[in-house]
């Protein structure tokens, strides 16, 4: 990939940690809206953590037997997506953080990189 993806990794790992910290920190008393955001962002730093696990592990293919053919199927193509065309969920992932202190410069220019990927070639 160029970048040092388990960097990448660490640091998203980190910031959800600290998201998830100062949410459940977090004292709403009878504020409903408090209350619904503070939910909210514990919820979302889960699912990003579920997301980062699928880029990095695809968990779900170290199951012995599928429960259907189709199933083993998705599994095996899925897990068959190499790590650099699986990464830009966690690459996207970076931009919330972009000004936080141990945010890397060069993290910045991986969006460049992505929409070049996304473009049709040109033959």
């Amino acid at each position: 990939m160029g970048h040092d993806f388990e960097a990448m990794m660490v640091f998203l790992k980190a910031r959800l940690r600290e998201d998830e910290r100062a949410a459940r920190a977090l004292k709403p008393g009878k504020n409903e809206d408090l209350i619904r955001l503070r939910e909210r962002v514990i919820a979302d730093a889960e699912t990003k953590r579920r997301l980062l696990q699928w880029v990095h592990e695809v968990p779900w293919v170290v199951e012995d037997r599928p429960r259907s053919t189709l199933e083993g199927l998705l599994r095996n193509a899925i897990a068959g997506i190499p790590l650099r065309r699986r990464s830009p969920v966690a690459l996207t992932l970076l931009a919330a953080y972009v000004d936080h202190p141990d945010f890397h410069p060069e993290w910045k220019l991986i969006e460049d990189e992505l929409e070049d990927e996304s473009r049709p070639r040109t033959v």
